[in-house]
């Protein structure tokens, strides 16, 4: 297919906050799954006909523990179905992409799907963080290469421009280092322009119960990448929100999770019974993906009272996107970081 610099403007930004909560059981399409691996189920990812688990390896989460448990934690996951690995650059300054090349070294390379992505918006830095992450993980190509964390307008110009990094991914999938093009955004007027920019294979944006039901976050992109068809990758899937107030911070990190198996079943699968959704990343830490893939492995279709549960849970959570979400000028990203960032938090950054 031949790729295009830029598309038609697809419509106005939808408006109103008309989130469906009596949607019927069954919930909405979102590819269904083909086949079982293990018990977990793959869908087809969009038009690329490559079939992913509906859960996804984080690779940040390698940065809280040393090699022997991070190859084991790669190798189970295999084990377990998951054939879907996510990593960039950032989650570490590389130190998460050398753990997943070295656990993932001696593995047959067709037998899993690897996706990473650049934060860099010049043609010549993604090139230089593609190279580099090449040589880091131990592979000859991507699966699936994306511009990373997309918040401001200045910087989707600047990626899509005569010399910005979307010139070096469409280069690399003609060298065959890279197969599929994506890009994941932290804003909805990000992902929309990016979107009415580039015609990307991918998504990859926060779809979660929480910012959904609360405030549509989310709905705009679901919306267009299904007019586009462009398969949707969700990240936050499990998150419960911001830490409220006197809730005693049981990790440490910058959202938090649900906990619960039965709230995990629910948020994995609001977010995978979303229309055009393929696939979601749990949290970064090895727990919480063991009850993502249990929590896969038992995965149907949401129900209308199911929706209404969460729905009564999401308002008593705090967003951790509306700060950016609604930013009277978005074109410029802030001077002062949005949030405190823990230790792991400062050195890798808290964006996926």
């Amino acid at each position: 297919m031949e790729r295009r610099s830029f598309l038609k403007a697809v419509g106005g930004a939808t408006g109103g906050m008309a989130l469906g909560l009596e949607r019927l059981d069954g919930a909405a399409d979102s590819g269904g799954e083909v086949e079982r691996v293990a018990g977990l189920p793959r869908r087809v990812l969009g038009r690329t006909g490559q079939k992913l688990s509906v859960v996804g390896f984080p690779g940040l989460a390698l940065i809280h523990y040393d090699q022997a448990q991070c190859t084991a934690a790669l190798h189970s996951a295999l084990e377990r179905g998951v054939n879907y690995y996510d990593v960039a650059p950032a989650y570490g300054n590389g130190q998460c992409e050398t753990k997943m090349g070295i656990g993932l070294e001696g593995l047959d390379r067709s037998s899993y799907f690897l996706a990473c992505k650049t934060k860099k918006r010049d043609k010549a830095g993604a090139r230089e963080e593609l190279e580099q992450s090449l040589k880091l993980l131990k592979t000859d190509h991507f699966d699936l290469y994306q511009l990373h964390h997309l918040r401001w307008k200045d910087e989707v110009d600047q990626a899509l421009g005569s010399d910005g990094a979307i010139q070096t991914l469409v280069e690399a999938q003609k060298e065959g280092k890279v197969k599929y093009l994506g890009f994941s955004a932290h804003t909805t007027k990000a992902a929309l322009r990016v979107m009415q920019g580039f015609r990307f294979d991918t998504v990859m944006f926060p779809i979660n119960f929480v910012e959904y039901l609360r405030y549509g976050y989310g709905k705009e992109v679901i919306e267009l990448a299904q007019q586009q068809e462009v398969a949707v990758l969700s990240i936050k899937a499990m998150s419960r929100g911001g830490w409220p107030a006197g809730v005693e911070r049981d990790r440490k990190w910058w959202y938090r999770s649900v906990e619960d198996a039965d709230e995990v079943d629910l948020a994995m699968r609001f977010a995978l019974s979303e229309a055009g959704v393929v696939s979601a990343i749990p949290p970064s830490f090895l727990d919480l993906l063991d009850k993502a893939i249990e929590a896969g492995k038992r995965l149907q279709p949401i129900t209308g009272a199911e929706v209404q549960r969460l729905n009564e849970i999401a308002q008593a959570c705090p967003s951790i996107f509306q700060k950016d979400e609604t930013q009277a000028h978005w074109h410029h990203a802030p001077r002062e970081p949005r949030f405190a960032r823990s230790p792991h938090e400062g050195c890798c950054g808290p964006w996926t």
